[in-house]
């Protein structure tokens, strides 16, 4: 027989954002359901995956350095009830040549806000960083106190605390509301029905389908390809503390160190065909080989011949130009949607779900570009 629980706030979604936000309003005595689908930043998640970086540069975006500077600890803070580390503070490695504009303007949003970082010459990265090849015009800057998250796992913890703090997890999909006004229920796919004061849309590259009309040209999930290579038998040039986690601007490819024996990991930022969630093909292509070995046989000469050990075909989910979405839909009072954060989002999750739960609760400052109406129905992305 169908059942109706009555809950303050749904969240529907258990990646990042999601579960960030339950965790939030949960501290905030709030009675909250989380749901997902598939499970916890699952294999065909954005939050899914081995690692993610958290860097503090910007740009001139002193916005989300704070938040980047906000969300760290907060990491830590339900990092350090777990026996595995699932942080590990590598450094964050940036490499341009020295008149590279975002370059500069993150080195001085650095120093604006109070952020750690090491200058390195084109000397001192040809000297401590010998196994890149970097060109004659570059220089580079290092966050020594930021690194890499372990991404999958992280995100499962924060769900874990938020469960330990009256949580309820719900492994279901839930349906979409239709028409107008507020919702007094939601229906889920085991039958059920969910009642509650808000509900919080975070289904990441889900979002697209979910609310269509609203968000099917305002969402752009997009193809990326990831890859691990196994690094040579003995070599420690390639894991930490002799390699960090690295960026080098002009190249558009960010990587990290072998960390766990997993392999050497090399990705490439820029934007991929459309992507379905539900129906994209998780194999790397042939071409996506062949182009990270081109880039491993010029960058890192030493992995030309390095094996491939792990892939995966993931998803980013972006807005028009990159920033956050986090508003009320525009035809129900009580539904909130959360989301176009991928390629850049997963590191603020704890900032971005605690603003989040402060705005359900009517409490905080609101940030505008966060809006609805800031979503354009064309990509010219801005955030990096």
């Amino acid at each position: 027989m169908a059942t109706t629980k009555t809950y303050d706030v749904a969240v529907i979604g258990a990646g990042v954002f999601g579960s960030w936000t339950a965790h939030w309003l949960a501290r905030s005595g709030r009675s909250v359901i989380l749901l997902d689908a598939y499970g916890p930043a699952n294999a065909r998640a954005s939050s899914g995956g081995e690692s993610r970086i958290i860097r503090m540069g910007y740009g001139g975006d002193d916005s989300y350095t704070r938040w980047s500077m906000r969300a760290l600890p907060l990491w830590l803070e339900v990092f350090a009830r777990m026996d595995t580390p699932l942080f590990h503070r590598t450094g964050v490695l940036w490499i341009a040549p020295q008149t590279d504009r975002y370059f500069q303007q993150s080195r001085a949003g650095l120093e604006r806000c109070g952020t750690k970082f090491e200058d390195l010459s084109h000397h001192d990265l040809a000297t401590r960083y010998p196994q890149i090849a970097i060109d004659s015009d570059v220089v580079g800057m290092l966050e020594p106190d930021s690194g890499v998250l372990l991404a999958r796992r992280a995100v499962q913890a924060v769900v874990d605390e938020a469960v330990r703090n009256g949580v309820d997890y719900l492994q279901a999909s839930a349906r979409p509301p239709t028409g107008r006004g507020a919702v007094g229920a939601i229906a889920t796919s085991n039958g059920d029905s969910i009642s509650a004061g808000s509900y919080v849309f975070a289904c990441g590259p889900w979002l697209p389908a979910v609310f269509p009309v609203l968000l099917g040209q305002r969402i752009f999930p997009s193809r990326q390809e990831i890859f691990f290579f196994g690094v040579p038998a003995g070599d420690t040039r390639f894991t930490f503390p002799a390699l960090p986690a690295w960026l080098i601007l002009s190249d558009e490819y960010y990587g990290m160190p072998d960390i766990e024996s997993r392999g050497f990991k090399l990705a490439f930022d820029g934007h991929g065909p459309p992507a379905d969630p539900e129906t994209l093909v998780r194999v790397v292509s042939p071409e996506g080989v062949a182009a990270a070995r081109a880039y491993l046989a010029r960058r890192f000469p030493a992995l030309r011949d390095a094996p491939v050990v792990e892939t995966r075909v993931c998803q980013y989910e972006n807005t028009s130009n990159g920033d956050f979405l986090v508003d009320r839909h525009p035809d129900f009072s009580n539904v909130w949607l959360v989301g176009g954060g991928s390629g850049h989002g997963f590191k603020h999750g704890p900032a971005l779900g605690e603003y989040t739960a402060a705005r359900i609760q009517g409490i905080g400052t609101v940030e505008p570009r966060f809006s609805l109406e800031t979503k354009q129905t064309s990509q010219h992305r801005q955030v990096f």
